[in-house]
């Protein structure tokens, strides 16, 4: 499904004359392509299924020597997204994913493509989380996939409670990180 920029540019003008300003004004006057645009970049992750996704970044490499004891993990992936319950502003995320390969890893770039991809949609934090888990099953094999996302959600920061400083940290352990304590401490360690 392509994003309809025509009728996001409509809608943007409608929403600007709700909130009293004139979309004719100069200041306003290109503010509905400008947001179409954006849109369409932001929310290019609304085009792909998780599957679509998986195929995309499938480039896996042979490795039939790695241990099943052996974690990759890349932290700290910075990606953003929007709530889908006020379509504000998740900001400061850091995703960080961890998995067990069982005979192929997964190019480390993709990874962070992945979690990329995922937040650009209208979101829940828990979601992106699943999502990705998903992607990583489908692409590299292992059920043994993490994800720990910490991110800030300005419908928490800017409006209602407005409470600055609060992060949410969202969890999602499949296979071996979800049954093997001793694997979630040490996952958790290498996080720090």
């Amino acid at each position: 499904m392509a994003i309809d920029k025509y009728a996001i540019r409509e809608h943007i003008k409608g929403i600007l004359i709700a909130l009293g300003d004139d979309p004719e004004r100069e200041g306003l006057k290109d503010t509905p392509d400008r947001v179409a645009r954006m849109y369409e970049e932001v929310f290019e992750g609304m085009n792909y299924s998780n599957d679509e996704i998986a195929a995309m970044f499938d480039k896996s490499f042979e490795q039939p020597g790695y241990l099943t004891e052996d974690m990759v993990l890349v932290k700290d992936i910075e990606v953003f997204s929007y709530c889908e319950h006020h379509m504000a502003l998740m900001y400061d995320m850091k995703v960080s994913i961890a998995y067990i390969p069982q005979g192929k890893v997964l190019g480390l770039s993709k990874i962070a493509r992945i979690a990329d991809m995922v937040a650009k949609r209208l979101q829940l934090q828990e979601r992106i989380g699943t999502d990705i888990a998903y992607i990583m099953t489908k692409v590299t094999g292992s059920q043994d996939v993490a994800v720990v996302i910490e991110g800030c959600h300005s419908c928490m920061t800017a409006r209602g409670i407005k409470s600055m400083g609060a992060k949410t940290v969202t969890t999602t352990l499949n296979g071996k990180f979800k049954e093997d304590s001793s694997l979630q401490n040490r996952l958790m360690m290498m996080l720090k």
